[in-house]
């Protein structure tokens, strides 16, 4: 027999608990990513396959661009919530300018994916051989952008870099003669390389000022995070989590095989040797006073930042525990 005080409990708890034909609806985000095809791009259509966004009740629309520079001019407009993989140069310079963005979690510290190639019968051998060759690079204010600028000084020479947009357009230009040095992020490229077509002349990881230095940040519109803070910061967890996941389950290479239109090996290596777990943390911004150093060395901003400066670019919303 039901009490009087059963029959309140039950409608007290009724009451509080979403009937299943009425849950609440996921919350829509449009999400604008640099360049598809390459491993660190592809965490959020793992974390599709997946099911982690549907877990955090995310419905998340997300399509690629051909650089930072493409990203920075949709998320500028407004018509995406969230642009990811965005050279922090590019970010910054933006912001200077009165950029409607926030940068909401660091996506790349170090330089370690790209390289930049040469035909095979090029008489270029390394970047000190660059002396007024064209250098290819994605967009301006791209980490390839900084990390070419980075290592062309660090050569000591006088190149011409330029802006090629993405990769399978600047393979064409190279193998054509159009332009001298091309640039590439594996696994694209890396079939070539072992069938001899081009040979590498300078990597990323040569940059030593970069090593410690966060070169790509994800970044939010200003107006999104207003209305819509808790499910972006839900969409940074779930970029994390993703990325634990894709190191740890040999799945990641199989999509990531897949995506990319590469065969398994070669994202294997492409993983293996050119993406270190550690540089994709995402809770912290890291050698800032650099960053700010070389934004005005390269033109990026027109009169000196501090940190204190650009403080409020930065909105760091998820931390992952150590």
């Amino acid at each position: 027999m039901l009490t009087r005080r059963s029959i309140v409990l039950a409608g007290l708890a009724a009451a509080v608990m979403p009937s299943r034909g009425f849950a609440q609806a996921p919350d829509k985000l449009k999400v604008a990513i640099s360049q598809r095809g390459f491993w660190d791009s592809s965490f959020l259509e793992f974390a599709e396959r997946e099911g982690f966004l549907k877990e955090a009740n995310l419905d998340v629309e997300f399509f690629y661009t051909e650089g930072g520079g493409q990203t920075l001019q949709v998320i500028n407009a407004g018509s995406v919530d969230v642009a990811m993989s965005n050279g922090l140069l590019g970010s910054i310079g933006a912001f200077s300018k009165g950029a409607p963005i926030r940068a909401i979690a660091a996506q790349m510290t170090g330089a370690h994916e790209l390289f930049w190639y040469v035909k095979s019968d090029s008489k270029v051998r390394s970047f000190k051989d660059a002396e007024d060759k064209t250098v290819a690079f994605s967009s301006p204010g791209s980490s390839s952008n900084l990390i070419l600028l980075s290592l062309l000084k660090q050569a000591g020479v006088r190149a011409k870099p330029t802006a090629t947009g993405g990769l399978p357009g600047t393979l064409t230009s190279t193998m054509t003669g159009q332009i001298d040095i091309g640039w590439a992020t594996p696994p694209f490229a890396l079939r070539e390389l072992q069938e001899n077509k081009i040979r590498i002349v300078a990597r990323a990881r040569e940059a030593t000022e970069l090593k410690d230095q966060t070169i790509r940040v994800n970044i939010a519109n200003v107006e999104s995070l207003k209305g819509k803070r808790a499910a972006i910061t839900r969409l940074m967890q779930v970029y994390d989590r993703a990325i634990r996941w894709a190191y740890s389950n040999p799945k990641s290479i199989d999509y990531f095989a897949d995506s990319a239109k590469v065969p398994r090996d070669i994202a294997k290596q492409a993983v293996d040797e050119f993406f270190p777990l550690e540089a994709l943390q995402i809770g912290e911004i890291r050698g800032l006073e650099q960053t700010l150093r070389d934004a005005l060395q390269y033109k990026f901003i027109t009169a000196a930042m501090t940190p204190t400066d650009v403080a409020p670019l930065f909105d760091i919303l998820y931390k992952p525990p150590r």
